[in-house]
């Protein structure tokens, strides 16, 4: 499926509260991509969210961790641009890992909204320029995936 196909405007976040957790770390694209979430939550009706900042893309999950009580689902949002050394895959793999483990262990939805580029032009067409804004889309799939638990919850 493509990015394309996806719509968004059915989505209702009513009732739903949201955890927002930024990484500091490049930070004007991230502050881009949590417009962009917010923008999403609101259009959405979320019944509430609340911002975190954390120093970067690594510390994205345990602060993710720590919020699993409190929130219907959690938004992580970071950007890791390439440089000359393998510190990006590093960062960028164990994010993706720990946000991953974060929502099995703990059955919460958590939207991965870490761009991983090779350069800042990248980063910036996926932080509100041509490729869209990838903050609004986590946003988007963490209303998705809350919505999915409260009804397969339901069905049990």
């Amino acid at each position: 499926m493509s990015a394309d196909s996806l719509t968004w405007q059915d989505l209702d976040a009513s009732g739903l509260r949201f955890a927002i957790v930024v990484a500091r770390f490049n930070g004007d694209i991230t502050a881009k991509l949590l417009e962009g979430a917010k923008d999403a939550l609101t259009r959405s009706h979320a019944a509430g969210f609340d911002v975190f900042y954390v120093p970067g893309a690594f510390e994205l999950p345990l602060a993710a961790k720590r919020l699993t009580q409190h929130y219907d689902g959690i938004i992580a949002l970071g950007c890791v641009i390439r440089g000359e050394t393998p510190h990006f895959d590093y960062v960028a793999g164990e994010s993706a890992r720990g946000l991953q483990q974060v929502a099995l262990d703990y059955d919460i939805a958590v939207a991965f909204g870490v761009l991983t580029t090779d350069t800042h032009e990248q980063a910036a067409a996926r932080a509100g320029g041509a490729h869209g804004n990838k903050g609004f889309d986590a946003a988007m799939t963490a209303i998705e995936m809350a919505r999915f638990g409260v009804a397969s919850k339901a069905a049990r």
